[in-house]
């Protein structure tokens, strides 16, 4: 059986035939699947119709015929949950390798390279997943089969991105120049804590940005940013990559050469933005770190609502019962320097 496993990234496998893990709602929003989202666009366009109309099913491949000079074929999607936000169960997983060796056997494929399926975000084990694999592809012993065990994501400067490239638009620019301007003062890009931080004092201050933050483990959190970074990714900004890597260990963000300047070309037709992204800028002045924002952030989310007549006391605790991380990371001094810091910039009134 030529079968091998393999690590790199697995859409540069020199093979007939690509497998890409998907959920039957026509969302490919993190990991491998966004991977493929950016690669192949008309793809997803495809796969989207089919979830759209109940034609992605569990157990079932979905084929699209890829038109490449470099001799893939096809991407054939492997249902592994129905819905993104499921955990894979192994039965699904068994079924739809049985329809796998179908497809690589009717469509006369010679090579094809397998991810760990369930795996990740699935949440199976690998340990069960291999064998099932393997064991599925013993009938066809004359088959390329070319199996990636789970790894971490390829770096975000490597991901393939053959998306058309969105256009700049007000909000866009102000994403990329106040990251530029931030990493400018404070010498460092920031990581995804700070970048919804920025944003999110960037949208009290008055920019219409249309984000919806709520209380999350890292303070005040807009999921629709998380979509606003996955369309610029790889065009304007880079460093996300495919949203699989944790938070605390995700790559800082950066502008690719050329987006800082096409932002400043936008944005000298929006006085009103620079004006606010100079607000923001100058609040976070020494607090330049994901702690130093998400300190910032914090305290002014608990403060807009804490109840009439709460002091300064008051605001350190719920900032600690917020979470045992919170409670370990911000002393009441901190929270102190905070508060001051955002009375001083008018973002809270005096208590």
């Amino acid at each position: 059986m030529m079968i091998a496993e393999e690590r790199g990234n697995l859409l540069k496998a020199p093979v007939e035939a690509l497998v890409n893990t998907v959920n039957t709602q026509g969302v490919m929003g993190k990991g491998i699947a966004l991977q493929f989202k950016k690669a192949f666009p008309d793809m997803f366009k495809e796969y989207a119709r089919a979830a759209k109309h109940g034609e992605v099913q569990l157990g079932h491949m979905h084929v699209w015929t890829a038109d490449t000079l470099d001799g893939l074929r096809y991407i054939i999607n492997f249902p592994t949950k129905d819905h993104w936000r499921s955990a894979s169960r192994i039965t699904d997983v068994e079924a739809g390798l049985q329809d796998l060796v179908r497809i690589v056997r009717d469509f006369n494929i010679a090579s094809i390279a397998v991810p760990p399926l369930g795996c990740g975000n699935g949440g199976l084990s690998w340990a069960e997943v291999r064998p099932l694999i393997h064991e599925a592809f013993r009938s066809l012993p004359n088959v390329d089969v070319r199996v990636f065990p789970p790894q971490d994501a390829p770096a975000a400067s490597s991901m393939q991105v053959n998306s058309a490239k969105p256009e700049m638009t007000p909000g866009r620019a102000a994403l990329v120049g106040i990251i530029s301007s931030y990493i400018e003062q404070g010498l460092t890009e920031p990581t995804l804590i700070e970048t919804q931080k920025l944003m999110y004092f960037l949208q009290l201050a008055g920019e219409p940005l249309r984000l919806q933050f709520s209380a999350n483990r890292y303070g005040p959190y807009a999921d629709n940013l998380r979509h606003v970074l996955i369309a610029v990714e790889g065009h304007y900004l880079t460093g996300y990559g495919d949203g699989s890597a944790k938070v605390l260990e995700a790559n800082p963000l950066m502008p690719v050469p050329g987006a800082t300047e096409l932002a400043n070309k936008v944005l000298s037709h929006n006085p009103e933005t620079r004006e606010r992204m100079g607000q923001v800028l100058d609040l976070a002045a020494g607090y330049e770190s994901a702690y130093g924002m998400e300190l910032l952030a914090t305290v002014h989310w608990v403060t807009e609502r804490a109840p009439e007549g709460a002091t300064d006391e008051d605001i350190a605790r719920t900032v600690a019962d917020w979470s045992a991380r919170k409670a370990r990371m911000f002393t009441p001094h901190h929270v102190d320097s905070a508060l001051a810091t955002l009375r001083s910039h008018g973002l809270l009134e005096q208590r």
